[in-house]
């Protein structure tokens, strides 16, 4: 699914979500149940709502494709064949066992394998050439993969911080309607279910604007130290790569 679609449908489906959730359900709940403390937030409830859902279908999504972005198997154990099969000159079972493995290392390691594989027995190229030209392979392989593993991160900071600001919209909607409670009387008397409405509209605002702020500040920085682990292991079997290569060429 293309993200511009991926991002519409779930803005739209958790809007609609959240309208349905607030307006039909947690209306129709009884007086002092949680659902109709939640309905008495206000319609800024539907918005929280909706966030909160965009954010868990961001999660899930980045859960499954760094999954896949993982590989089939260990990456130590793929990388441990590879340097078996390239010590050994079987180039053909490397690019095989790129295949089999997927994922980002695997494909990254695989671009450069296959250029090498081009050219090493092309004389025009001394061994300063080969290794760079290899080396350009993963870096543009590399750049192509790294947007990948960092999709959706932004949308997670950003609902991080939009939840924030909504939550604490709804808190001052609230203050300011508790506020304004106070200064309508009856007989010297403060409207008191008014002034009641205004404060527990504040609070369900700010816990839900909280509420979604930490779980997308948590998420965001789960994700960006799992890319980062990523980044890391495909660099240093990149860099084993072009040195174990090196050496070969080397030694011819």
């Amino acid at each position: 699914m293309k993200q511009t679609i991926f991002v519409t449908l779930n803005t739209l489906i958790s809007f609609v979500v959240g309208g349905i959730l607030w307006g039909v359900i947690f209306a129709s709940a009884e007086r002092g149940t949680i659902l109709h403390t939640l309905y008495e937030g206000g319609p800024l409830v539907v918005v929280l709502i909706a966030i909160l859902l965009m954010l868990l279908a961001f999660v899930v999504e980045r859960f499954m494709s760094l999954r896949v972005a993982k590989g089939k198997s260990s990456v130590q154990v793929f990388f441990k064949n590879l340097i078996g099969h390239l010590q050994s000159n079987d180039y053909e079972s490397a690019l095989a066992a790129c295949d089999k493995q997927r994922g980002t290392t695997a494909n990254v390691l695989r671009a450069g394998i296959e250029r090498y594989m081009r050219i090493k027995e092309d004389d025009s190229f001394d061994t300063d050439k080969k290794i760079a030209a290899t080396q350009s392979a993963i870096e543009e392989a590399n750049a192509l993969e790294g947007p990948l593993l960092e999709r959706n991160l932004i949308a997670l900071s950003t609902i991080a911080s939009v939840a924030t600001m909504v939550g604490l919209l709804g808190t001052t909607i609230g203050m300011i309607r508790a506020f304004a409670a106070t200064g309508h009387t009856t007989g010297g008397v403060i409207d008191a279910q008014a002034l009641a409405r205004g404060i527990s509209e504040a609070l369900v605002n700010t816990a839900g604007g909280l509420a979604s702020g930490i779980l997308g500040i948590f998420f965001y920085n789960f994700f960006v130290n799992k890319v980062d682990a990523f980044n890391y292991t495909t660099d240093e079997a990149s860099y084993e790569i072009l040195q174990m290569l090196k050496a070969k060429e080397h030694h011819k």
